[in-house]
């Protein structure tokens, strides 16, 4: 009768334990994204989707110092990878990109940026990069913007040339 009595004590503080630590296992509500700091956006062209999180400056210097380093692989944005994503194949500057969905990765430096369209669209950052799964990379040169501009943006132009700009640095590339 002891041994019964201690095996339902037992028992019932596993599941006490178990209905404690349900909530901690339980799905959280999903993210408003808008919310942060970076918030997303999203470019669109005739046979394109690009899709990005904005930083902003606030103060900070962006290409050549802590935020982005020459000759380092950058997420092109914040939070997760940007993605591009092509309904169908298209040329990047004269190459050919097949339809699917890409991490939008950079290397930016002084006086040439390349441009990385990676297989693996969905990681976090470029933490993970895996050069590897590079479907195609392009050679651009950086040009001065005309104002600073505080927080990275993407657009598209109707004729497709594809432009990124932060601080006094902007990068174009052309999608037909």
């Amino acid at each position: 009768m002891k041994n019964l009595h201690a095996r339902l004590l037992l028992a019932l503080s596993w599941l006490c334990l178990l209905l404690l630590a349900a909530p901690a296992f339980a799905q959280k509500p999903a993210e408003d994204k808008s919310k942060r700091p970076s918030p997303p956006a999203t470019v669109t062209g005739p046979t394109f989707t690009i899709d990005y999180s904005r930083p902003s400056l606030k103060g900070r210097k962006a290409f050549g110092g802590q935020l982005v380093p020459y000759g380092q692989v950058w997420r092109t944005g914040a939070n997760e990878a940007t993605t591009f994503e092509a309904k169908q194949a298209v040329t990047i500057n004269g190459q050919t990109l097949p339809a699917g969905k890409y991490a939008l990765f950079t290397i930016p430096g002084e006086q040439e940026w390349t441009i990385i369209f990676n297989k693996t669209a969905n990681q976090w950052g470029a933490f993970k990069y895996d050069a590897a799964q590079d479907a195609l990379r392009v050679k651009v040169t950086p040009t001065k913007t005309a104002a600073p501009v505080e927080q990275f943006t993407i657009s598209s132009s109707n004729a497709g040339v594809v432009t990124m700009a932060w601080e006094n640095a902007q990068a174009s590339f052309t999608v037909k």
